[in-house]
């Protein structure tokens, strides 16, 4: 038995080396595609995530015992134009630079960078403030015809250098006579070897952005058909700045610090861009709404896991529109490009029918995103009870749950479920099965956990609210949608419990494997294994 695990642990060690060259090969001869790898010795990648950085590590530990700061929230959002922001970059290293461009109706704004964290109930920390910065009203709008793609073509207001900064999500509050905004920013973490990788979902946020009046979803006019084909980040996020990250990401970012596991940050786009900061990662977390995935984030995701890195999906429709990153006024990869139903428009139908930017499961390159996340995205809008299955799984331990208890709201706005007609893995068990009505048609949502032979395990919750339960009951967000404190404690216990089997490394190794009980819960439907 012992050999035995002894050449597991040695074959995975193998997988693990192998990766960064899997993934650079992977990415090899396609226009456009970041590809990562060593230097031509092979060794400058390997030596650099075989020994991380013990400073940047320190940095983070320390800051979770520093005192918050109460008053990061916004006090008055204002008129639209009084005060909004965008910066150069969507990350940066610790150290680096960035531009923050900026427009209001005021003689001058300030800047206060708060890094979301727990900070004992706090929930943010003051890093740096400006000095009063002179104020102007910058120009409206821009559009690219051809993809309906607006920018908002500003001069940099300032330059803003992160010294000191500790790798974290962060929260740029824009202070102005007659109204605040947030510009998100996250100061990424260059590897996560033994962490836990928190990965944002900017291109998400980008996706649903309505500044200058239009997104992937709608024109000026609110039709489908006068959507932009094509989002920029060169420009505003709409509302307070930071709607997506504050409903769909920062519980989560809060519970984690809490929680004291080894954290590390990222974004969509830097997995994009290099895959290196996935290598050894304990595991890999894709927060309650992270819809627009590039093929080359999706590979790399799929490879740290097939390496021994635990996936977990904290929301639902989740890697379900194919994107393409194309450059943007601030550089590359500042333009996400997804045409939808007018696929047959998209240049690159004609050569490369992989990066053909419609849902995955759609011609003409079709991938169900279930063959990674092990449910597929069914339907809109819905709001059902969250329904337990299999109280006796580890995930749910301490929280006291039976079969068949319900959690009041938390399946919804979008919800997935185990669809054995699609890829799916095995062995695959769902712990949470929800009758749900969408549309008029009864379904269920389905939470479900499966390993592979590298010993990841991968959970997926198979509800967009589940990051929003973290906060049920307080408001937090200005909505619950009738959640209770009841739900919160729920949610709170078995995402504690996924975090920190997660951080201690392949979750097969220190849990029980998953009992496949797919055709138990879905009898008579043919199963299509991934």
């Amino acid at each position: 038995m012992d050999d035995e695990a002894g050449r597991q642990g040695h074959q995975r060690g193998l997988e693990r080396r192998r990766f960064l060259g899997a993934v650079g090969a992977a990415g090899a001869g396609v226009a456009g595609v970041a590809v990562a790898g060593c230097d031509s010795s092979g060794h400058g990648e390997h030596d650099r995530t075989a020994h991380p950085s013990r400073a940047a590590r320190r940095a983070v530990d320390t800051e979770r015992h520093r005192t918050g700061s109460a008053d990061w929230r916004i006090r008055s959002v204002g008129p639209q134009d009084a005060v909004e922001g965008y910066t150069d970059k969507v990350s940066v290293a610790p150290g680096e630079e960035f531009g923050l461009y900026v427009s209001t109706t005021a003689p001058d704004f300030r800047v206060s960078a708060y890094r979301v964290g727990w900070y004992g109930g706090a929930q943010a920390r003051l890093v740096w403030r400006s000095g009063r910065v002179p104020g102007r009203r910058q120009n409206p709008p821009v559009m690219i015809d051809a993809t309906r793609t607006v920018q908002a073509d500003w001069r940099r207001t300032l330059r803003v250098r992160t010294e000191d900064w500790p790798e974290g999500a962060y929260l740029l509050r824009l202070d102005a006579d007659h109204g605040q905004r947030y510009v998100p920013l996250i100061v990424r973490s260059e590897e996560a070897a033994g962490r836990t990788l928190l990965m944002h979902a900017v291109a998400t946020w980008q996706a649903y952005n309505t500044w200058g009046g239009f997104s992937l979803y709608q024109g000026r006019d609110g039709a489908y058909g006068t959507r932009s084909l094509a989002v920029g980040f060169d420009r505003p996020y709409d509302g307070n700045g930071a709607v997506k990250f504050l409903v769909y990401e920062r519980a989560l970012v809060v519970l984690a610090e809490r929680l004291g596991i080894p954290l590390a940050y990222t974004t969509g786009v830097d997995v994009h861009r290099d895959p290196a900061v996935l290598r050894d990662a304990a595991a890999v977390i894709a927060l309650g709404h992270d819809e627009y995935w590039t093929p080359q984030q999706r590979r790399y995701v799929t490879r740290a896991r097939d390496a021994g890195t635990n996936v977990a999906f904290l929301g639902a429709n989740t890697c379900f529109r194919r994107i393409r990153l194309e450059r943007g006024p601030g550089g590359a990869d500042r333009t996400v490009v997804c045409y939808k139903t007018a696929y047959h428009d998209d240049p690159h139908l004609a050569d490369h029918h992989d990066l053909v930017t419609t849902d995955f499961r759609q011609q003409p390159a079709p991938d169900p995103e279930s063959s990674l996340t092990g449910v597929l995205y069914e339907g809109y809008p819905t709001d059902a009870p969250y329904v337990v299955h299999t109280p006796g799984h580890w995930l749910f331990a301490g929280t006291g749950v039976r079969r068949g208890d319900s959690f009041a709201h938390l399946v919804g706005v979008e919800y997935d479920r185990v669809t054995p007609g699609e890829p799916t893995p095995e062995p695959l068990e769902i712990v949470a099965h929800s009758p749900l009505v969408c549309n008029g048609r009864h379904s269920h949502a389905d939470s479900a956990y499966y390993t592979v032979p590298s010993g990841a395990g991968v959970f997926a919750t198979g509800t967009m609210r589940w990051v929003e339960g973290l906060m049920a009951g307080t408001r937090e967000n200005g909505r619950d949608h009738g959640m209770d404190a009841r739900t919160a404690a729920f949610v709170r216990r078995t995402t504690e419990n996924l975090l920190r089997a997660f951080a201690a490394g392949p979750c097969a190794e220190y849990r029980p494997k998953p009992a496949d009980n797919v055709a138990a819960v879905y009898p008579g439907a043919s199963r299509v294994r991934a």
